[in-house]
């Protein structure tokens, strides 16, 4: 199966179909978005497919997140204010994450008030 991501007038997706392969020559084929298109009658909106593996267009789209169409890749949504876009389309964090083998949340709260604070550790 494949999977088609439709996106809005500003690339967000606001939906991911399931589209049987048969309709899909090969992977980023324009003919499987051309049927989108033409099966849900909107042939003014764009259509991208989606890797359910990550194997291409960096990972499997998801609701809310944006096509980037000069790097074609899904980005995820902004984790919180103070993070980053780096160029390989992943969210960075101010403060690097501990690497003492515990797990931590970011705590955007924490990073304002002073920031050299932010990441908590999960109990």
């Amino acid at each position: 199966m494949a999977h088609f991501a439709e996106l809005d007038e500003n690339n967000v997706v606001v939906r991911v179909t399931v589209v049987d392969n048969s309709h899909v020559p090969s992977d980023k084929h324009i003919d499987g978005e051309t049927w989108c298109k033409n099966f849900f009658n909107q042939p003014d909106t764009t259509f991208k497919q989606t890797s359910y593996n990550d194997n291409f267009r960096k990972q499997y789209a998801g609701i809310g997140d944006t096509y980037d169409a000069a790097k074609d890749v899904f980005i995820k949504p902004k984790p919180h204010a103070s993070w980053t876009l780096e160029s390989n389309g992943d969210w960075k964090s101010p403060i690097t994450y501990p690497s003492d083998g515990k797990i931590y949340i970011w705590n955007e709260t924490a990073y304002q008030g002073d920031n050299t604070k932010g990441w908590d550790l999960d109990e």
